[in-house]
């Protein structure tokens, strides 16, 4: 048995904002992936759109220093770079559709191995539909990453070989953000990218349940 630590959902955030180039137009989802935009590296430039109307987000305002009046989709207060905007709903939607984002970071209930995703609902019975921008993100951003724990509280995998909750979008991840490691979804299923220190790949192909390809450059090798 491997020997490994998770990790933690500040580490998982730097290791998203890592692979975020300089340039890029980029929407953090509600959840997790907000965390984001703490660990964009200094010497890039990256604007962070919010569906509510924002564009050029900064980091969290620190403790005391929240207005209220300025929050993302997620109702959380956030701050503002020099030369960043707000504009109307429809405005949002518009950029979110037309294929204006670069790279949108979205939390998941379940991810296939072929890159389908369900973030919105897990089917019960009796719970709020509430899909908000979630389908125009997957479908509209040129890059689709999901930023999730790759276990659920019970232990389930939530990549799996079909979804079983009520599709977001089909084909859209191209990258998946866990706990444990990242992963590509690619049409012929999942590729490694990498993982914690201490778990190796058939360990992880146990957690995960699925066979996964081994990193591209191990391959070219």
């Amino acid at each position: 048995m491997s020997s490994y630590q998770k990790r933690s959902k500040n580490e998982l955030a730097a290791r998203v904002a890592q692979d975020i180039f300089d340039g890029a137009y980029v929407n953090l989802g509600i959840g997790q992936p907000t965390l984001v935009g703490n660990y964009i590296p200094a010497d890039r430039e990256v604007v962070l759109q919010s569906e509510n109307g924002i564009l050029g987000m900064g980091p969290a305002p620190a403790e005391g220093q929240e207005d209220y009046d300025l929050i993302n989709a997620g109702k959380q207060p956030v701050t503002l770079l020099a030369g960043g905007s707000f504009f109307h709903h429809a405005d949002s939607f518009a950029m979110m559709r037309g294929g204006h984002l670069d790279i949108c970071v979205l939390g998941a209930f379940q991810v296939s191995a072929t890159g389908d995703l369900a973030n919105w609902s897990t089917g019960e019975p009796g719970a709020i539909p509430a899909v908000g921008g979630a389908m125009d993100l997957a479908v509209g951003a040129k890059a689709t990453w999901v930023m999730m724990d790759l276990l659920t509280k019970t232990g389930e995998c939530k990549v799996v070989s079909a979804c079983s909750y009520p599709l977001t979008g089909l084909g859209c991840v191209k990258r998946i953000y866990t706990d444990l490691c990242t992963l590509e979804c690619t049409p012929s299923g999942l590729r490694l990218v990498d993982t914690v220190d201490g778990l190796s790949h058939a360990e992880l192909e146990r957690i995960v349940g699925l066979p996964i390809a081994a990193p591209a450059a191990a391959v070219a090798a």
